[in-house]
């Protein structure tokens, strides 16, 4: 029960949107077009749309000594949903070009009418580029960063110059209100311009931050990640961050929470941070200093650059609730190794919707 009533809450403040705390650059990038595939109704020979989507999955595999493992092959992994096998449709290792293993309109087994399209899996259409990843960077302007805030800018604009040149970066920074301070963009020096733009703000909302970087970061196309620098605890949202991070494992986005020793100091958000940063894919880093700030940028960066990214259509799963997630390596040489991802998503259903004009949206 209280799963379903976070469920909702954070459900109702993406509809109803957070659009009164934001300010700055406000008109957001369109929502993609999504793949459809087309399917018949017997009795009438009427055509439906309807939404396949698929699971994204960003992968880190680490050896004994926690260094990156590279060069595995599609056949050196295995997905399973609940306890369900899974195809692989798409594999990709860093930022090289991905493979594409299935025909993104022909999933691993032919759906029927019940079955297509029944979730919104959270990993966006099945389009497919060699572009890099989308980095949604969200910076604590609160009361929290007085003492340390230009060796935060430094640490941040770092962090943007080293990225790969194929990556597209978007900025926000938040106090109580939130500010769109550069819109996803490949210009770096816009970007720049926005980190140096901030100022110092009042209480913190960083839950309510998260969430409508989120819903931003849900919009978009392939790979996708936010990192988060937060000097201390969240005293003004109006959502849990239970709700957040189940969208974000749900969302397939991986969450970096880098943090200082003042935020470490507060035992629940050291557990929120860890546990939502655990639960995404991502990891939680909290800095004694400002170069260890740089250096836990430097550890998102390569670890970015590391990540395998592994897709799949849903084989059909009457599961309507929390799906499970397990990703294994195959082979005795691969059973030292540790894998990091997420560990499941809650599907969104996605009624059929007969054929309308262009520019009749697809229930989303």
């Amino acid at each position: 029960m209280r799963g379903h009533q976070l469920a909702a809450c954070v459900a109702l403040l993406l509809f109803v949107g957070l659009n009164s705390t934001v300010h700055g650059q406000q008109s957001a990038p369109p929502p993609p077009a999504p793949e459809s595939a087309s399917v018949s109704d017997v009795d009438n020979g009427t055509v439906f749309r309807v939404n396949v989507d698929m699971v994204q999955l960003n992968v880190a595999v680490i050896d004994r000594k926690g260094n990156y493992v590279t060069g595995l092959r599609p056949s050196d992994f295995e997905i399973i949903e609940d306890t369900i096998p899974q195809k692989m449709a798409t594999f990709e290792e860093g930022n090289q070009d991905p493979i594409m293993l299935l025909n993104p309109m022909q999933p691993a087994s032919n759906p029927s009418a019940s079955s297509v399209g029944d979730s919104r899996t959270g990993s966006g259409s099945p389009q497919f580029s060699s572009a890099g990843a989308n980095v949604f960077i969200l910076f604590d302007t609160s009361n929290y960063m007085y003492r340390g805030f230009v060796f935060a800018q430094d640490a941040i604009s770092d962090f943007v110059r080293s990225l790969d040149n194929t990556a597209k970066i978007a900025f926000y920074s938040y106090s109580r209100d939130v500010a769109r301070d550069a819109l996803l963009t490949s210009d770096r020096s816009q970007v720049l311009r926005g980190v140096r733009s901030t100022v110092a703000g009042a209480d913190a909302a960083l839950y309510n931050a998260l969430l409508l970087v989120l819903r931003d970061a849900g919009k978009n196309t392939g790979r996708k990640v936010i990192v988060v620098f937060s000097n201390g605890p969240d005293n003004a949202s109006m959502v849990p961050p239970e709700g957040v991070g189940e969208l974000a494992q749900s969302e397939g986005i991986p969450i970096y929470m880098i943090s200082t020793r003042e935020a470490k100091q507060d035992p629940m958000s050291t557990a929120v941070f860890e546990r939502m940063s655990a639960s995404t894919g991502g990891q939680a880093y909290f800095a004694k200093n400002w170069k260890e700030q740089q250096q836990a940028f430097a550890s998102v960066r390569d670890d970015l650059s590391h990540l395998y990214a592994l897709s799949y259509y849903p084989q059909p799963n009457p599961n309507r609730g929390w799906r499970t997630i397990t990703v294994k390596l195959i082979g005795e040489k691969l059973k030292p190794f540790r894998i990091r991802t997420r560990n499941g998503y809650r599907p969104r259903p996605t009624g059929f919707t007969p054929d309308t004009p262009a520019d009749t949206a697809l229930a989303r």
